[in-house]
């Protein structure tokens, strides 16, 4: 038995995530770029990840995997291609593969969120030697938003991009037991942003 756990298909890759999916960190596969459609599974037992994988792309040949990933418990895969037809296509032979529907994924859980002003020096600096994406700039506001499973950071951090195109994404923690997003910019930016990642997860169907 293939449990679903994330079933999250990305319109419109934006500039920045697109460009932090394509970064040389483990599991890195086919970069995607900007304006493509992602498709992101999570599964368990987590080798089951290969069975969708399959499934996935024999049926949309023109699909690229950008990430294919086995952690402790849970598999996980990241599929884009220019067309939705693509993207549509591997989504139907996953979910028929396994016997599932997207709302049996799980819902995504929000379990913080805030903004902080004014960011510190000594505080950017820190978190600069740790981070994946941009760099962190004192005197910028900071959105840190965390929510579980993890995959859901990948829309979170999409869906704010899209809503505030000034923002700069520093961090995407897709991967373990929660996601966690850092995103910097102007106050305004921040607090659109979460406004705009809440609305965009609670609208999600699951268990």
């Amino acid at each position: 038995m293939t449990e679903l756990r994330v079933y999250l298909p990305i319109e419109d890759l934006q500039p920045q995530f697109a460009a932090y999916l394509s970064s040389p960190t483990r599991a890195r596969g086919y970069p995607p770029f900007a304006g493509q459609h992602s498709l992101i599974i999570e599964v368990a037992p987590a080798l089951a990840i290969h069975r969708i994988t399959d499934l996935a792309l024999k049926s949309a040949p023109d699909m690229e995997p950008g990430i294919l990933y086995t952690e402790r418990q849970f598999g996980l895969l990241e599929l884009h291609s220019d067309r939705m037809e693509n993207l549509q296509a591997a989504g139907e032979a996953i979910l028929k593969g396994i016997g599932s529907k997207p709302e049996d994924q799980m819902r995504p859980q929000i379990l913080y969120h805030d903004i902080i002003e004014d960011l510190s020096d000594q505080h950017a600096i820190i978190l600069n030697r740790s981070r994946d994406a941009s760099i962190l700039v004192p005197g910028q506001a900071l959105l840190i938003y965390e929510m579980a499973p993890a995959l859901f950071a990948c829309v979170a951090a999409n869906e704010a991009e899209k809503a505030a195109p000034g923002c700069v994404i520093n961090d995407v923690q897709m991967m373990g037991a929660t996601g966690r997003l850092f995103i910097s910019g102007r106050l305004e930016d921040m607090r659109l942003a979460r406004d705009t990642i809440t609305a965009r997860l609670e609208a999600i169907r699951g268990r």
